[in-house]
């Protein structure tokens, strides 16, 4: 998507008469939606440069500029591409990060990170030839168009405010790797920043290339557990950009110091749904074992972990070596001090406080992980706690680390990776479902195919149908139909009914519905689909969760006898009522929003309570 789209002369001729500002908030404001001052004031303020920049009449006037172009699948924009045709009449485009920092210091230790005043503060980022080459390899690894029509992309990083010196730190040969693939430009440097362009550009395209990347075509995104294999060959299936990247680089540089002085480390890193949490673990974890150091991938959730056995079964490694490898939460009751050197906790907020079938093995989880390791990594998300015996929280975490006197750092990721890269939809969907206000309580921008459809069967027809693309849409449902016990390995045995509409639980048989072949015959609930993502889920909201006219109300007794997940609720609201509705009421949101956040292309909803799915269609807007 591109906010601002024009050719060269009608860019220069807008900023010329001090409308460029308006033109591209304008536009913003109908595809994302509103922006803060700081944004605005950027465009004013770098606009103003780009266009001494471009005033050279051997850029073509008719070459292409865009805007604020979001990169396909992700919620990272560009700031400004230029489309033209180089001297042998090939595609180029030039894209250009535009900063406006006046100093940087480099950060040792770090691969592509570099401190400057962001926020306030001083804080680490990446360093801008990494950010931008980071970006435009995304490009050519999502668009397939780009890809195949060899459209050349030349990144570059252009500091209008910056004074570069002899000796600079951003210029430093620990970035020659990133700065050789995309050059950095100073205040100074306005005819070096014209000359890289008209490398690239000499015949102008009239804006044709920036349609094939607007509208090319898309490379499915890829999926963690499709890419293990080859990440644990040590490949980088995956770009880690921006705060993925620092946290990433922190990690490691935290593991190795743990390792060198056993000194006790923690790190917890926060995001939402689809900001590339397990990416980042999953990286961490085969870096930090190819740095020879003893290192596990933790999660509480075995429906991952089994996907992850199964993806990787065949390959080189053995069955006893991955189940060593990908460990459950509470395999760490008998652990010794510093066992390892580092155990990286995916899910963090599904940590219980006891371990064992019974719940009386063990202290608590999130100690005993601590204890074990010198360097613990928690990847957390509060609002993906699903049951009353979730335990994992950023507090519980810091008051382990104290105890064991721990250096503590905190990292939050907010790049958006899944639901097609819409911000606006998790952000919508926290607000509609009461979960927090945010800013999209009327909609979002329409790249994730959302729908609210009018049957069950409508819902089971649409996933069939998507199904077919990939083998890879999934139906999905709260848990409010009792699993049945005779029939729990035998989908003809239907455990849930709505009507006309009847279909079985994932079946008891199988530790891999998620891939399974015939999986679409099914329907999967949190348990089996927490820590996963598909290509569609459509999501089947039960009577836990309904419209009363003015808010969203939750209901536990609605709950199936056969979720555990809420076991012990009605003991707890003899006890204290308003407590114990808070913590269902919670629980039940936090798990339709998981379930909802299941998708990477498009989740369908249907409501069994139809004030509430008059309420979607509502807030959605049709």
């Amino acid at each position: 998507m591109i906010v601002y789209e024009a050719t060269k002369a009608e860019f220069i001729d807008s900023v010329f008469s001090g409308s460029i500002t308006d033109e591209i908030y304008e536009i913003y404001q109908q595809k994302i939606g509103k922006s803060g001052k700081s944004q605005i004031m950027s465009w004013e303020n770098s606009m103003q440069y780009m266009y001494r920049v471009l005033e050279d009449p051997e850029i073509p006037d008719d070459s292409g500029v865009a805007i604020e172009f979001t990169i396909p699948t992700t919620s990272k924009r560009i700031d400004f591409i230029l489309t033209g045709l180089n001297q042998f009449h090939e595609d180029s485009v030039v894209i250009i990060e535009l900063k406006q920092w006046m100093e940087a210091q480099k950060v040792e230790g770090k691969d592509g990170v570099v401190k400057t005043i962001l926020g306030g503060g001083l804080r680490e980022t990446t360093h801008p030839s990494y950010q931008v080459w980071s970006y435009a390899s995304l490009i050519k690894n999502f668009n397939q168009t780009v890809d195949e029509d060899e459209i050349g992309l030349y990144p570059c990083a252009y500091l209008h405010n910056y004074d570069f010196t002899d000796a600079d730190d951003l210029s430093d040969e620990i970035y020659k790797p990133y700065y050789d693939k995309a050059p950095l430009y100073g205040k100074r440097d306005v005819l070096k920043l014209r000359n890289f362009i008209k490398k690239y550009i000499r015949h102008g395209d009239n804006s044709d290339i920036l349609y094939l990347i607007d509208n090319g075509k898309i490379r499915p995104s890829r999926k963690l557990q499709d890419s293990l294999s080859s990440m644990l060959e040590g490949n980088k299936e995956f770009v880690m950009i921006d705060e993925q990247k620092i946290a990433y680089e922190m990690a490691i540089k935290m593991a190795r110091e743990s390792y060198l002085d056993d000194k006790k480390r923690v790190l917890i890193i926060e995001g939402g749904p689809g900001t590339g949490k397990s990416v980042v673990a999953i990286n961490l974890l085969v870096d930090i074992i190819a740095d020879d150091m003893l290192s596990l991938y933790v999660t509480k959730n075995s429906a991952p972990r089994n996907v992850f056995f199964e993806k990787l079964r065949g390959d080189k490694y053995s069955l006893s070596y991955l189940k060593n490898l990908f460990k459950g939460s509470g395999s760490f009751t008998k652990s010794k001090s510093n066992e390892f050197d580092a155990i990286i906790v995916d899910e963090a907020h599904r940590l219980n406080e006891k371990s064992g079938l019974f719940g009386n093995l063990g202290e608590n989880q999130v100690k005993e992980i601590m204890n074990a390791s010198k360097f613990s990594a928690f990847f957390i998300d509060k609002h993906q706690k699903i049951s009353l015996k979730d335990y994992g929280s950023v507090e519980a975490i810091r008051k382990f680390a104290q105890e064991f006197d721990a250096e503590v750092e905190q990292i939050k990721l907010t790049s958006q990776f899944r639901c097609n890269g819409s911000d606006g939809y998790l952000s919508w969907l926290n607000n509609v479902l009461e979960i927090e206000e945010t800013a999209n309580f009327d909609g979002f921008d329409f790249d994730y195919d959302f729908r609210v459809v009018d049957s069950p069967n409508e819902l089971k027809n649409l996933i069939f149908e998507k199904n077919k693309e990939n083998n890879n849409a999934h139906l999905l449902a709260g848990y409010c139909w009792n699993w049945i016990k005779k029939g729990k390995n035998n989908s003809d045995v239907h455990d849930i009914e709505i009507d006309d509409f009847s279909m079985s639980w994932n079946l008891g048989n199988s530790d891999t519905w998620a891939i399974d072949d015939n999986s679409v015959n099914e329907v999967g609930c949190i348990h089996t689909s927490q820590g996963l993502e598909f290509d569609y889920v459509g999501v089947i909201i039960g009577n836990d969760m309904r419209f009363d006219g003015e808010h969203i109300i939750t209901d536990f007794n609605q709950r199936a006898k056969t979720d555990k997940s809420l076991f012990g609720i009605k003991k707890k609201h003899k006890e204290n009522p308003d407590e114990a509705l808070k913590v269902a009421d919670e629980i039940i949101k936090n798990t339709y929003r998981t379930l909802m956040t299941r998708g990477m292309k498009g989740c369908y909803i249907y409501c069994e309570d139809m004030l509430l799915q008059a309420y979607f269609k509502e807030r959605f807007g049709n």
